[in-house]
C-alpha cells in the first residue's frame, strides 16, 4: 500500500471515528463529546490562527463553539460531516467577533507568554527557530488574498480533501483548483 492510500485510509478512519464519536455525543455520551473536543481542539487552533492572530481570543472562540454543540447537540439532527461543520462554525465565529469588535473599537492585548523555568534557554532558542520559520510563512502568506489564504492553509497545511474544502469555503470545485493554482504561483513568485 503506497503513503498516499494509507493517508486517505487514515484521514477516512478519522472521518468514521468523528461520526461514529457524534452520534454517541448526539445520543447524550458526554465521554464521546469529549473525545470530539480533544481529537479537534488543535486541528480548530491551528487554522483559527490563519485568521486571527490573538490566541487566547481564538481559544475563547473555540469554546465558544464547543459549548454551542453541547447545548444543540439535538439540533444537529441534519449534520453530515462533523469536522467540516466545526470548521464552518469556527469560521463564522471568528468572523462575528472580527466585526463586533470593529464596531466596538478596541485596541488588541498583546499575547503574554511567561518564560518556563526549565531549560530557559532550550525553550528560547525553540522558539526562537520557530518563530522564524513561521515569520517566513505568514510575510509570504500575507502576500494572497484572504480566500487564497483560507483555501492553502485548509489544502495544505490542514490536509483536507478538495470536497472538504469546498463545502467549508462554499466554493464550487474547479474555481477551488484555480483558487490554490493562483495562490502557489504568486506564492512562488513572491518566494523567489
Amino acid at each position: 500500500m503506497n503513503t498516499q492510500n494509507l493517508h486517505e485510509n487514515s484521514g477516512q478512519i478519522a472521518i468514521n471515528n468523528d461520526a461514529v464519536l457524534f452520534k454517541e455525543f448526539q445520543e447524550g455520551s458526554i465521554e464521546a463529546f469529549s473525545k470530539l473536543y480533544e481529537m479537534n481542539v488543535n486541528i480548530l487552533f491551528n487554522y483559527g490562527c490563519k485568521i486571527l492572530n490573538d490566541r487566547e481570543h481564538l481559544k475563547d472562540c473555540i469554546h465558544d463553539v464547543f459549548i454551542k454543540i453541547y447545548s444543540k447537540r439535538n439540533d444537529l439532527k441534519n449534520v453530515l460531516d462533523f469536522k467540516s461543520y466545526l470548521f464552518v462554525t469556527l469560521k463564522n465565529k471568528i468572523f462575528d467577533e472580527i466585526r463586533k469588535k470593529n464596531r466596538i473599537n478596541e485596541n488588541s492585548i498583546d499575547d503574554y507568554e511567561p518564560v518556563s523555568s526549565y531549560n530557559v534557554e532550550i525553550d528560547y532558542i525553540e522558539k526562537e527557530k520557530e518563530y522564524n520559520i513561521k515569520k517566513k510563512v505568514y510575510s509570504l502568506l500575507d502576500n494572497l488574498s484572504n480566500r487564497q489564504r483560507e483555501a492553502v492553509t485548509l489544502y495544505f497545511i490542514e490536509e483536507r480533501k478538495y470536497e472538504d474544502i469546498c463545502q467549508i469555503m462554499d466554493i464550487n470545485y474547479q474555481s477551488l483548483r484555480n483558487l490554490i493554482y493562483r495562490s502557489l504561483t504568486k506564492l512562488r513568485a513572491v518566494a523567489m
